[in-house]
């Protein structure tokens, strides 16, 4: 049986957060597993003593991007324009991206290799200000990329019967400034201005300066709290949407644009943005909240 929690202390020596995942699978064994993931040797201890888990590394806060390249499946096609000889896999299809821009082959860098055949490039992520997030296809078949909101399976983990390797044990190289611009996210589309119908009078101006007082509480939100700031407004609104004044459609008007509006290196997700403001709408609703008229 492998030493998991040798490979797991190892991981984290290296400053990668670290989490478990199932035994023998490539799945979480938590919830919530990139705010729990850790560098503690304590509780990786008390973690891995407790089972044979798998070892998780978290891309996002372990400063890393992460490019997987796999091996075509049975059946796979590539696209016309990755039709040409010699391009056969992902590292095909990287050597070429790097050819096209004048660059070397980015394999100088810590390398693990996959169960299936792959290959896991490690590279720092850039300190550009802006969040590179999981991408699945974006630079080219068969390439994808793990950094914030991703993971990968940490080298030593054992899936299939099969382990992950070890292929050059140096330091993660910083990516190179070529991926970093084909992983730059698209610029968010223009945000039309919200109008939300609250009427006039005494109750109109109450809510109209709650609604004011919760975007300026998310826009004041460190980087890295946001989350937690765009669930309590969630809250603070839904509590006057489910006493009536306001609906659960003016929430998500007022605080979805403004979630998204944010800068900043650890920018929400759509995906993220709509669970919490759903998250928060449920425990507002909980403890409504009337204007008087």
């Amino acid at each position: 049986m492998p030493d998991f929690l040798a490979v797991a202390l190892a991981a984290a020596e290296r400053g990668w957060h670290v989490f478990p995942l199932r035994p023998a699978d490539k799945r979480p064994a938590v919830t919530d597993w990139e705010n729990r993931a850790t560098l503690d040797p304590a509780r990786i201890r008390r973690c891995w003593t407790a089972g044979n888990w798998n070892v998780g590394i978290a891309c996002g806060p372990s400063g890393l991007v992460v490019v997987d390249l796999d091996t075509p499946k049975p059946g796979t096609r590539l696209p016309d324009q990755w039709q040409r000889p010699g391009i056969v896999d992902g590292g095909d299809v990287l050597a070429d991206l790097a050819d096209q821009h004048g660059q070397p082959y980015p394999c100088d860098t810590y390398t693990v290799g996959t169960t299936n055949g792959g290959t896991h490039l490690y590279y720092r992520h850039p300190d550009t200000g802006t969040q590179l997030r999981n991408t699945a296809g974006t630079v080219g078949p068969m390439v994808d990329t793990r950094a914030h909101g991703g993971y990968v399976v940490a080298a030593g983990s054992v899936v299939n019967h099969r382990p992950y390797t070890v292929a050059a044990d140096v330091a993660p190289a910083p990516l190179p400034d070529w991926l970093t611009t084909l992983l730059q996210p698209a610029p968010l589309p223009p945000q039309r201005p919200v109008v939300v119908d609250l009427g006039t009078g005494r109750r109109a101006a109450y809510v109209g300066a709650a609604i004011r007082r919760q975007t300026e509480h998310l826009a004041a939100a460190p980087d890295g709290t946001r989350n937690h700031a765009l669930y309590l407004s969630a809250v603070a609104l839904g509590q006057l949407a489910a006493g009536g004044a306001l609906t659960d459609a003016d929430v998500y008007a007022v605080l979805e644009p403004a979630a998204r509006s944010l800068p900043g290196r650890k920018r929400l997700t759509d995906r993220e943005i709509t669970r919490t403001i759903a998250s928060g709408l449920r425990a507002g609703a909980k403890r409504p909240r009337s204007v008087a008229a």
